[in-house]
């Protein structure tokens, strides 16, 4: 089958060259020309622009943008709708919010045009192991495109599904990294706690790999954690920094919205929003209990 790929950063190179290797036709665009090259050095169509990857495409078109959120998929998706004609399907796979998903698919519809959001998960090890996709739109455009779904995933019946109507593919996408931000922070502390316990001088690689049979949290997060360990316990190096890509946050809103509780996946949110900060919430709470019960405040080793 043929498809135009959009955007080679990480993910959508790695998920270029699983498509090739399916033996599909790939024709790519990219800001970057060296990652254009590097595609075509591997078997795909190199395309200077969007318009130049249209006019290589037959019709009807299936083009997959895979593109940041925000600005540049709006972007891309606004050029792909002047340049593609009616029958042709724009693939959304990015990280979008659910609600722009469901804007694109009414925008387009009106110009003749299909949308089909694909929330994917996978990252770099994707390559390998295969993509898991949730899948919103129109339920026959998803099955047109069934051959490319089947090469991506882990296998053509596992790891991919039409999850209902534009915008529930980016929807599921969006609870499913709320969860995964709850069970990054559980393992996080576990291991803290663990890691605190001078008197055991626990081997954080060796509980992991016990974990990792017949445990209850057996997980691929988990064989993920017990890699980092093999190579480096102490993350002597690692800043106290974790940044979110704004599902986490989408899932919350959507919790309070629904009335649903949710507090694993938004005091983990709220502990990723602490480690960026300059200290001085913290500080000033310091600064309160002293001031109403006299309690000491440590003070601030003087940088050199």
């Amino acid at each position: 089958m043929q498809l135009g790929m959009v955007g080679l950063g990480k993910m959508g190179a790695n998920m270029t060259r699983r498509l090739l290797k399916g033996r599909h036709t790939v024709v790519v665009t990219d800001l970057s020309t060296e990652a254009v090259n590097a595609a075509v050095e591997e078997g795909a169509i190199g395309a200077a622009s969007l318009s130049d990857l249209i006019s290589k495409l037959s019709t009807p078109r299936a083009v997959w943008a895979m593109v940041p959120a925000g600005d540049p998929t709006e972007t891309t998706i606004a050029e792909l709708a002047e340049l593609m004609e009616p029958g042709d399907i724009i693939i959304d796979g990015g990280n979008s919010f659910y609600k722009n998903a469901q804007r694109h698919a009414h925008a387009l519809h009106e110009k003749g045009l299909h949308f089909i959001d694909v929330g994917t998960s996978g990252g770099v090890w994707g390559i390998k192991e295969g993509y898991s996709m949730m899948i919103g739109g129109e339920e026959s455009i998803v099955e047109h495109l069934r051959p490319i779904f089947e090469t991506l995933a882990p296998a053509p019946d596992k790891g991919w599904g039409y999850v209902g109507p534009s915008g529930a593919g980016h929807f599921v996408k969006m609870v499913h990294n709320g969860i995964e931000y709850g069970m990054m922070q559980a393992f996080a502390e576990g291991f803290s706690i663990m890691k605190h316990k001078d008197e055991f001088n626990l081997d954080l690689a060796e509980v992991s790999r016990i974990w990792q049979h017949g445990s209850v949290v057996r997980s691929w997060l988990l064989d993920l954690v017990k890699d980092a360990f093999d190579q480096d316990q102490g993350f002597e190096s690692v800043a106290a920094y974790v940044p979110d890509s704004g599902e986490g946050r989408w899932t919350v809103f959507e919790a309070i919205d629904l009335n649903v509780a949710a507090p694993v996946i938004t005091l983990a949110l709220q502990q990723r929003i602490a480690s960026r900060e300059d200290g001085y919430t913290n500080k000033l709470l310091s600064v309160m209990r002293n001031q109403f019960g006299g309690h000491a405040i440590k003070q601030q080793d003087k940088k050199e």
